[in-house]
């Protein structure tokens, strides 16, 4: 666990600080609104990070661009998975007060080197 959250930590400030990334959800960057809380009640902050890129045609191009990250419908074990949930697992709440926004990319990473997967999203990003 404490290599998966470490990972999250390093993914997610790399996707905060890209040109393409419209926003980041995870709790373990001080901009989140929730990370106060969290500091508070966890120990690591997870391996969940969301984000958003400017158009759900541009987040399904990043998502099958990815090499490291492996495209699927989970929330991940020991491997870095990604997933458009728009699509995917939520298609069935859209139009509806639960739709998510069609531009979210959620990851769970996992335990590889940290530098390969920035470097795999990275290249995505930057296609």
């Amino acid at each position: 666990m404490a290599r998966h959250c470490a990972n999250a930590v390093a993914v997610a400030g790399f996707l905060s600080g890209h040109p393409r990334v419209a926003h980041v959800a995870f709790p373990g960057l001080e901009s989140h609104p929730g990370h106060d809380v969290a500091s508070r009640q966890m120990v690591g902050f997870g391996g969940m990070v969301s984000f958003t890129v400017g158009s759900a045609e541009e987040a399904l191009v990043v998502a099958g661009r990815t090499r490291v990250f492996v495209l699927a419908e989970s929330l991940g074990g020991v491997e870095s998975l990604i997933e458009v949930p728009g699509p995917m697992t939520h298609a069935s709440v859209a139009g509806s007060p639960l739709e998510v926004p069609p531009e979210l990319i959620r990851l769970s990473v996992g335990l590889e080197d940290p530098d390969d997967l920035i470097a795999d999203l990275a290249q995505a990003l930057d296609g």
